[in-house]
């Protein structure tokens, strides 16, 4: 057992101690167990961070698995990620036999990753279900589509089917122990960007907050899903808490605040560390203000192209000031493309720095976690 570790056992009993009362999620119904890892996320960011990757345990780099026991950062540290991202993508837009097929999948992970003790997060990449395009917004081809959603809108009620086929994944996911497992759901994300259907250019500001809070209300009051954490994530676009919080629904509707930073951390080879620090301290300071919970909700360098960007960006970046972030995430190992990564894997030159930021007292891996559910 590794040092680190021995240190968060005890460390836990003082979670299990610790009654946390200033945070409070936006649902009172919330299950016992979601509760509890709110709170013990909470307590862990004074001195720590989870570190996160996207698709884990469903595939890697040359491998795809079917049991989710495998991972690319297990193959590499001997724990897996304790926090491992999972997409709701592929539950609308495609055929019901594809859609069962996904829920079972994502039931069978999501239970998996909770068994083991780890804790699952759930993008939305969610296929456009008023025109072609998917995703991603195409000129000439996809709708704005955000006005026909919400209340009032001609899609209204087929969005209702839609988290109603969400609501049912959460309510089927259960753990050994009988339990609804806890996700953190993280919908229309990057939302101060153009290149997603729900972007800042394809909804007013009073659209996006109304699209956000019919979809927490309709899965929370109506459909009575109350395992689920909501995160509000946009990219990094904003340089000032009155940008960040623009299109911020209110705090009855979000339990942790994020935002995804590829740019200021060496995409494209351009590296703005300070300024991935300041969002950083930005969200930081408005969860302590609001007593949410903060994350690093996505980022990463592809092909982890610089061997030492671990210790020597990211690390530093997340140790320079005295943050308290629930979870770092970065983003997926591609099981067929020889470059889109973004951990290592057996063999690759940013292993040994990899080593040592996972050996870091500071980062929490699956193999350091206290009970995070009571």
């Amino acid at each position: 057992m590794k040092l680190k570790t021995c240190f968060i056992v005890v460390l836990s009993l003082l979670v299990a101690a610790t009654q946390i009362t200033a945070q409070k999620l936006s649902d009172d119904k919330a299950t016992r167990e979601t509760k509890a890892l709110y709170r013990n996320l909470s307590k862990l960011a004074e001195k720590h961070i989870l570190f996160g990757h996207q698709h884990a345990t469903e595939y890697g780099h040359g491998w795809v698995g079917n049991d989710y026991s495998k991972s690319d950062v297990k193959s590499v540290t001997g724990s897996h990620p304790a926090v491992v991202g999972v997409d709701f993508s592929g539950l609308s837009g495609r055929p019901d036999s594809a859609i069962q097929k996904t829920k079972a999948d994502l039931i069978k992970n999501i239970a998996a990753t909770y068994n083991r003790g780890g804790v699952t997060t759930v993008a939305w990449h969610f296929i456009n279900p008023v025109s072609p395009g998917g995703f991603y917004w195409v000129d000439s081809i996809s709708k704005a589509a955000v006005p026909y959603l919400i209340p009032g809108g001609s899609f209204n009620e087929g969005y209702k089917k839609i988290l109603t086929t969400i609501a049912e994944v959460a309510k089927s996911v259960k753990g050994k122990d009988g339990k609804a497992v806890p996700v953190i759901f993280r919908p229309f994300h990057e939302f101060d960007g153009d290149w997603f259907w729900w972007g800042n250019s394809h909804c007013t500001t009073q659209e996006f907050k109304t699209l956000w809070q019919f979809t927490v209300s309709y899965l929370r009051d109506s459909l009575q899903v109350h395992n689920f954490i909501y995160a509000f994530s946009p990219d990094c676009k904003f340089i000032t808490p009155e940008a960040y919080t623009e299109r911020y629904p209110g705090n009855e509707w979000v339990d942790i605040v994020g935002f995804d930073d590829y740019a200021d951390f060496g995409r494209d080879g351009k590296y703005n560390l300070a300024a991935g620090l300041k969002k950083l301290k930005i969200i930081n300071n408005f969860a302590a203000k609001n007593n949410k919970l903060a994350a690093f909700t996505e980022t990463g360098l592809e092909s982890v192209a610089d061997s030492t960007w671990y210790t020597a960006s990211l690390l530093k970046t997340l140790q320079q000031e005295h943050l308290k972030l629930a979870y770092v995430l970065v983003w997926r190992n591609d099981s067929k493309s020889a470059t889109h990564f973004y951990a290592p894997f057996p063999g690759h030159a940013s292993v040994p720095d990899f080593i040592q930021f996972y050996n870091d007292p500071y980062t929490l891996f699956e193999n350091d976690l206290p009970n995070l559910y009571k």
